[in-house]
């Protein structure tokens, strides 16, 4: 991302409503948010989800388009914490109304104040942790699976087994009935099956922010499944009539999770190009 006077035009949203949706944005930038999923949009997906960092140049990025708009919101599945530790979001000049949403929306951090307010870790998730290696070796799936603490949730990551794919099936019924044994949701990802509570998830968290800043307009980016509830709250945030708010909607590379790639309005193709798109919407701002 060397000089500014170099950056590529945005690339055109495919489809009317996205069209609309970037062009309320450049019109009123002031009172647009920018939210984003942070695995697989801003960071690369790594075998090691510890390993994952924000892509270079997405810090800054984020803090040249930052100060132009109403606000950037990181919408995760992680622990707000996490997020904020591994993406390089505290202390950067310009990134003062950046905030993280964690664990879908259930956690926050403000750069503003540095803090992170979060509620009481629902109690079926200590259950099921304590579960979950009983029903890991039942079902053979002990060797290659990888398990992440991440407070308010658990997940199981299978991209480091022989056959990713097959341990992710195997693991998706029993997982899904250990849930719901505790009273939780089952959130199937990118090779990841995610124990959390239920009531929270992208499109809650979206929504809520949205109104909050009393936003006039939103472009939500995101790579995964998790991200379509993020999708079906900015559909319906467009599609309420008179008092609709335009929206575009960004899928980070479309392969892997074609379900997401059908209804984005703009697909790129990963973290890199994400990126792109961010720092030349900040240039035209």
């Amino acid at each position: 991302m060397g000089s500014h006077s170099a950056q590529p035009p945005i690339p055109t949203p495919t489809t009317p409503a996205g069209r609309e949706g970037l062009e309320a944005v450049l019109e009123r930038p002031d009172r647009a948010v920018i939210a984003l999923d942070f695995d697989g949009t801003l960071a690369d997906i790594v075998p090691d989800p510890e390993r994952a960092r924000a892509h270079p140049g997405a810090v800054e990025a984020l803090a040249a388009l930052a100060p132009k708009v109403a606000s950037i919101a990181v919408i995760t599945g992680r622990p707000a914490g996490v997020a904020v530790r591994y993406g390089g979001f505290a202390g950067v000049p310009g990134l003062d109304r950046l905030v993280v949403l964690g664990h879908y929306g259930a956690e926050r951090w403000d750069a503003a104040t540095g803090t992170v307010t979060a509620p009481a870790p629902h109690p079926g998730v200590a259950e099921a942790r304590a579960e979950l290696p009983g029903v890991l070796h039942e079902f053979g799936a002990w060797h290659g699976t990888w398990t992440e603490e991440k407070g308010q949730a658990v997940a199981v990551h299978t991209r480091r087994a022989d056959d990713p794919q097959a341990a992710f099936e195997t693991l998706r019924g029993p997982l899904g009935e250990l849930a719901a044994r505790h009273g939780l949701i089952l959130e199937p990802g990118r090779q990841v099956l995610e124990l959390r509570p239920p009531g929270m998830d992208k499109g809650v968290a979206l929504a809520e922010y949205v109104r909050e800043v009393d936003a006039a307009s939103v472009v939500y980016a995101g790579d995964d499944l998790g991200d379509l509830a993020a999708f079906a709250a900015v559909e319906k945030l467009r599609g309420g009539g008179p008092d609709g708010i335009p929206g575009l909607l960004v899928c980070s590379g479309s392969a892997e999770v074609p379900e997401l790639a059908e209804r984005a309005d703009l697909s790129v193709p990963g973290p890199a190009a994400v990126v792109d798109f961010l720092a030349a919407l900040a240039d035209q701002l």
